[in-house]
């Protein structure tokens, strides 16, 4: 979330999701996000790779009937959404779509919706078989903000481009003492930031701090007494030119027309911060959704990640 998670050929903030509304003192308006319930500061999915904050609108693909889901019926299409515009993951799905889920017996289709709340819904009401834009950890999130929600990640697809951007310096090193570092706004993704401050050498975490958990309560150490600042996605890589340095997704900053060469580390994403292929709850055990899982865990869909233009940089194969 992947919540995905916009690629060069998107607008800013449609992966994962549309565009927000901004959270209190982010100055941006885009990013991953969906609405929660019981905290204020989100954006967002996918990854990896990330939406509208607000109520989620109606989702618009019809149920076979009032009681049945087509993920219940013997050769019914399958649709898999991701965020409006996210043409990275939609290359994805058509791949799958097109090349290998003949081969399983199954149609599939990509489904376009606008923000992660109607998304999430979707798949869990079985309106969609599926959803490619979000990490465990995002997920975690969105069951804990909607718990009528039933989902589970199935498995691990691709990792999103993710790493240490500057327009400043070109290596780690570089980096001042006093230097401004922009972290993401929502939670998962800003610990995943500090993982990857951690793996560079900037900062240490303290033992024990989960990947996907960490906090800037948990650095144990800043030898150059750098300083942190939260802003949502796009806003991230509009403002790099002010920052020292910032930490995120690729597609953001290929969107934003900045060059790869200004990524200066990336590390490949904890397993934690893998895109899953998310399935409702209710249709995991349903003849459909068991080939659908089995089409993206195909070894085609790694070899279309590793090689494949409409993906480069943007979405990465697991092993990579």
């Amino acid at each position: 979330m992947s919540e995905t998670p916009s690629s060069p050929n998107s607008t800013p903030g449609s992966t994962h999701g549309a565009a927000p509304t901004s959270p209190p003192g982010s100055g941006s308006d885009s990013g991953h996000g969906f609405e929660l319930k019981k905290r204020r500061r989100w954006p967002f999915v996918a990854g990896a790779a990330a939406v509208v904050v607000g109520v989620a609108a109606a989702v618009t693909i019809p149920l076979l009937s009032p009681s049945a889901s087509a993920n219940d019926q013997a050769g019914a299409t399958l649709y898999v959404a991701t965020a409006e515009g996210n043409a990275s993951e939609e290359a994805l799905v058509n791949f799958v779509a097109k090349e290998v889920a003949p081969k399983y017996g199954i149609t599939v289709k990509f489904k376009g919706l606008s923000d992660s709340n109607t998304i999430n819904r979707a798949v869990s009401d079985g309106e969609v078989a599926a959803t490619v834009y979000q990490h465990k950890l995002w997920l975690g999130q969105v069951l804990e903000a909607n718990p009528d929600f039933k989902e589970e990640a199935a498995t691990p697809v691709f990792r999103w481009g993710f790493g240490l951007w500057s327009d400043k310096y070109t290596d780690v090193s570089q980096i001042p003492d006093g230097g401004t570092i922009s972290l993401y706004s929502d939670p998962a993704n800003e610990a995943q930031g500090l993982w990857i401050l951690d793996d560079a050498g900037l900062i240490t975490l303290k033992e024990g701090t989960g990947k996907g958990t960490a906090t800037q309560d948990d650095i144990e150490s800043n030898p150059k007494n750098l300083k942190f600042t939260l802003l949502d996605f796009a806003a991230q890589s509009r403002a790099l030119p002010d920052l020292d340095a910032a930490v995120g997704y690729t597609e953001y900053y290929l969107a934003a027309d900045i060059p790869i060469n200004k990524q200066i580390f990336a590390p490949q994403a904890p397993d934690e911060f893998a895109g899953q292929l998310t399935i409702g709850s209710n249709f995991a055990d349903s003849d459909n959704i068991k080939k659908l899982v089995e089409a993206f865990q195909d070894p085609a869909v790694q070899e279309f990640l590793a090689t494949d233009a409409s993906v480069k940089d943007i979405l990465l194969p697991l092993d990579q």
